[in-house]
């Protein structure tokens, strides 16, 4: 590139924001992560990225987008359904053109997998409001994730990690931790963020299993586990009544006086199988 062709330097993120007048929404569950250290912290949680492929959901005015794009991922596909964010975006992408991919779409209207090659990962300050329901899509494909580390609310990420018998442990701990190996590993008080959230935060780090349940075994479980935590209270023999329970807790031998909460996650995974082979027989 010659001098007379060279692109003024980048904006910081601070000039940016101010240059476009982006303010974060609360219709959109943002909150912008500012701080390029915090920023390029969370990207170290994808390892080395100089081979991977990374979408990220969310990234408003791009600052963890600008911490992936230094940390030299092979490319980053950035989905952002707010157009006010998008000139922002597009004034970082003339300096990645060939790394910076801007998707203005919905995520939780998009295949997120089909937006780059394997091996590919999801690292996002996730919009708080849409957060469990995108975490669950990309459960049920989870086999197309080298690795996830995703920002939530503390309160979420903990619901993710929680370990039976805790308050916490409930479906998302299940379908998470039957999936993947999960871990919280990077906690941010609420000034971290610009407007600072109510609550603290948590980067959740899940990297799935080399070994993924089939389609039909994911449904399975998603309906062992509504009906089991539908109503916490009640003994698992009045939970599952609605899916022939009595039949599952006697074909794995688990105790019908227990509760949800007390169930590993070995023990979900017998009733799912279970529930599957009987929907099998009733066809």
């Amino acid at each position: 590139m010659t001098p007379e062709t060279a692109l003024p330097p980048l904006p910081s993120l601070r000039e940016s924001i101010r240059a476009h007048g982006l303010d974060a929404l609360k219709t959109l569950g943002q909150h912008f992560l500012l701080d390029p250290t915090l920023c390029m912290r969370i990207a170290a949680l994808g390892g080395n990225l100089t081979d991977s492929h990374v979408v990220e959901i969310g990234p408003g005015p791009g600052g963890l987008t600008r911490a992936l794009l230094q940390s030299n991922a092979r490319s980053v596909h950035a989905v952002e359904i707010d157009r006010r964010a998008w000139p922002l975006l597009e004034e970082l992408q003339t300096h990645y053109p060939d790394q910076l991919h801007i998707v203005r779409q919905d995520a939780l209207k998009l295949d997120a997998a089909q937006l780059a090659p394997a091996p590919r990962q999801i690292i996002a300050n996730l919009p708080y409001n849409v957060a469990t329901p995108l975490l669950v899509g990309w459960l049920r494909q989870a086999d197309q994730w080298s690795r996830m580390a995703l920002m939530f609310q503390k309160e979420v990420a903990e619901r993710v990690c929680a370990a039976p018998g805790t308050s916490a442990y409930g479906r998302l701990a299940v379908l998470s931790q039957w999936c993947a190996d999960c871990s919280i590993a990077l906690t941010l008080p609420p000034g971290a963020f610009s407007p600072p959230p109510k609550v603290h935060s948590a980067v959740a780090l899940i990297i799935p299993h080399a070994e993924q349940p089939s389609p039909a075994l994911f449904k399975a479980m998603e309906q062992v586990t509504a009906a089991a935590f539908g109503q916490r209270r009640k003994m698992l023999r009045a939970a599952l009544k609605p899916i022939k329970g009595a039949i599952l807790l006697e074909e794995t031998g688990i105790d019908p006086t227990r509760r949800a909460e007390t169930l590993s996650i070995a023990e979900f995974d017998s009733l799912a199988r279970c529930h599957l082979q009987q929907k099998q027989n009733d066809t």
